[in-house]
């Protein structure tokens, strides 16, 4: 009978026909072991996964369990504790471990796993470090009055460690490229063109859910002769870093393209063409929105984005209507600009599709709703985006959401000389 088999007929009793001593005496334990690791790692969340060890040890030893985590050289106090802290040991015994423990050999039992009891008020307690590959990210702590721990339970919470400290390796990974991709996407988003003075404008970026996982959403404003701006908004499919690089050439190819001062459907259909010339380039949705506010218009195209909405002088919303092409990167071309009319007290709201659609429902019942939508006269853009956000629920939205708001601004005595001239 096995070290683990011996420890488990110990804690329940006498052999039987499905005990240790039994037929089924080697399952028992494993099936045991497979039902507390069952629990761990159900996220990408360090501090999830520590929890989730702390109480499938406890499942498995009773007593008490934490956790100490290790960052370099860096090792915290105890954490993600389970059952009474009053069992633990003294933490520095522990931290101790964390720093110099490794992953001992199948066949050879290595102290100082093990705490030794020397006193009558001293618990017999436990520590197992939590060790992926060649890296350590701390230890498991356990602790209980009682008996001292065996070395079947110690091996069975040290395979749960190991368990552990697998998912801590991805969590810790995962971290890193999110850092990565909020430092891009700060890199990315921060510096927009800057519009006319005759034209407020906001922005916005929510990340999916509240992560930091840089997406393929943005938005553009591109100065134009003649006082005019052009507004843009695009999505990349997909999410990652991979998004996020195609997304910033669809932007500086929008920003060479744009300088030349055609209209929005030969921007699209040159940029279509560029994206279709690159195999690895995914497509990309994209609404382009030409404000003239010296002439109270704005000219629109779109590459497969939804339209955008008009906020009135009244407070009601409506949809622009807009032909709809295909997705840039597709190489089908088939652009088309609409006209519509801008009064100066007029918002427009350009958006990505994060803002507005629900998992199972209908687009065009999601675009109802943001249609249904009425705001408060003359409301500056910055509260125009912050309504719109908070009555959309945008902040626990499903896809990331990119949503862009701008009205016209007519200073006293008009536009400048140097404006009128196009600078």
């Amino acid at each position: 009978m096995s070290g683990v088999a011996r420890w488990f007929q110990s804690r329940r009793g006498p052999a039987s026909a499905d005990g240790p001593g039994g037929p089924d005496g080697l399952a028992a334990p494993f099936r045991a072991l497979r039902t507390a690791a069952a629990g761990i790692g159900s996220s990408l969340d360090e501090s999830t996964t520590c929890t989730e060890l702390t109480r499938a040890a406890v499942q498995l030893g009773g007593g008490c369990a934490a956790v100490m985590r290790r960052v370099g050289d860096t090792v915290s106090g105890y954490e993600s504790i389970t059952g009474d802290a009053d069992l633990l040991p003294d933490a520095r015994w522990a931290t101790a471990v964390a720093r110099d423990a490794g992953t001992p050999a199948a066949d050879n039992w290595v102290d100082p796993w093990l705490f030794r009891p020397v006193g009558s008020h001293s618990r017999p307690a436990l520590c197992a470090p939590l060790t992926s590959g060649c890296d350590q990210y701390g230890v498991l702590v356990c602790a209980r009055d009682g008996a001292a721990f065996a070395r079947a339970e110690a091996e069975l919470l040290a395979l749960l460690a190991e368990r552990a400290a697998s998912h801590i390796r991805h969590a810790r990974e995962y971290d890193q490229v999110n850092r990565t991709a909020a430092d891009l996407q700060r890199a990315l988003l921060s510096e927009p063109g800057r519009p006319h003075p005759n034209l407020d404008v906001s922005i916005r970026y929510l990340p999916a859910g509240g992560r930091v996982l840089v997406g393929g959403d943005w938005c553009e404003t591109v100065r134009l002769h003649f006082g005019r701006t052009l507004l843009v908004v695009g999505d990349v499919m997909g999410h990652g870093l991979e998004a996020a690089v195609d997304m910033n050439a669809y932007r500086s190819s929008l920003r060479y393209i744009a300088s030349s001062e055609l209209p929005p459907h030969r921007v699209l259909r040159q940029l279509d063409d560029i994206a279709a010339t690159e195999a690895d380039r995914r497509p990309a949705t994209c609404l382009l929105v030409r404000v003239d506010p010296s002439r109270g218009q704005v000219t629109l195209a779109s590459a497969g984005h939804l339209p955008p909405a008009l906020i009135t002088g009244r407070g009601s919303t409506a949809l622009l209507q807009v032909p709809v092409g295909p997705p840039l990167g597709t190489g089908f071309g088939g652009y088309e600009s609409a006209t519509h009319r801008l009064e100066p007290d007029e918002a427009l709201v350009l958006f990505t599709d994060g803002l507005v659609e629900r998992r199972g429902e209908d687009i065009d019942r999601s675009l109802h709703r943001l249609a249904e939508l009425h705001f408060t006269p003359a409301v500056d853009v910055d509260g125009l985006l912050e309504s719109i956000l908070t009555r959309l629920d945008a902040r626990h939205a499903e896809d990331d959401v990119a949503v862009l708001a701008a009205r016209p601004h007519r200073r006293q005595g008009g536009f400048s000389s140097v404006e009128e001239a196009g600078g």
